[in-house]
Formats: structure tokens, C-alpha cells, sequence
């Protein structure tokens, strides 16, 4: 049984920084693609970054686009995601999300498993 789990969230002010984990267990972690996601408060689950099995390729929403870096370490089974430049629209519970697959897709429809997410507040 695949599991993700996330840390990291927290409460921080307009420019500061978190970095977000997101662990995997019961696979083959270099196997899988992995996503972060995010749902602010009355809107949709929106994609937010993604990287490919082995980390070869990555790609970001243009609303966090030179601000987040998305990466990953094998050997530890863990993504993350470190945040820069934080601003109040980011506030949303962060998710991550994998697949087994080589593509890099945003489809949030497209993931097997998902992490129970963490929040993360950013104030003015």
C-alpha cells in the first residue's frame, strides 16, 4: 500500500520561506512521478509543481513559477518543495500526490495516491 506523507507546513509572513516534504512508503519511490497540489479555502485543488521519476524533468504553475523549486533525493525517499518569496494568495493545504509513471503531467485526475496534506498561512 502506497502512503505519502507531509510535513513542513507552518505559518509565516509575506516574503518568507518553508519547505514542504512529502515522504513515500510501501513502493519503489524512483518509480514514480510526483506532484504538489494545493486548495485555498473555497476554490479547487490547482496544480503547483511536478517532477518525474529519477528527476530528470520538472515543471511549475506560472503563479509560483521563480519562486518554488520542486526536488527530490532518492535515496530518502522524499520530494520537496522549498517556497520562496511567500505571499498571502499562496495560504492553501499543500498535497502531494504520485503516480507511477515517467510523464510530467499536471492532471490533478491523473494521480493514484494522495497525501493528507499540510497547511501552510501567509500573512500580509
Amino acid at each position: 500500500q502506497v502512503q505519502l506523507v507531509e510535513s513542513g507546513g507552518g505559518s509565516v509572513q509575506a516574503g518568507g520561506s518553508l519547505t514542504l516534504s512529502c515522504v513515500l512508503s510501501g513502493g519503489t519511490f524512483f518509480d514514480f512521478t510526483v506532484g504538489w497540489f494545493r486548495q485555498a479555502p473555497g476554490k479547487e485543488r490547482e496544480f503547483v509543481a511536478v517532477i518525474t521519476r529519477g528527476g530528470g524533468n520538472t515543471a511549475y504553475a506560472d503563479s509560483v513559477k521563480g519562486r518554488f523549486t520542486i526536488s527530490r533525493h532518492n535515496a530518502e525517499n522524499t520530494v520537496y518543495l522549498q517556497m520562496n518569496s511567500l505571499k498571502p494568495e499562496d495560504t492553501a493545504i499543500y498535497s502531494c500526490a504520485a503516480k507511477l509513471t515517467w510523464r510530467l503531467t499536471p492532471n490533478r485526475d491523473a494521480y493514484d495516491y494522495w497525501g493528507q496534506g499540510t497547511q501552510v498561512s501567509v500573512s500580509s
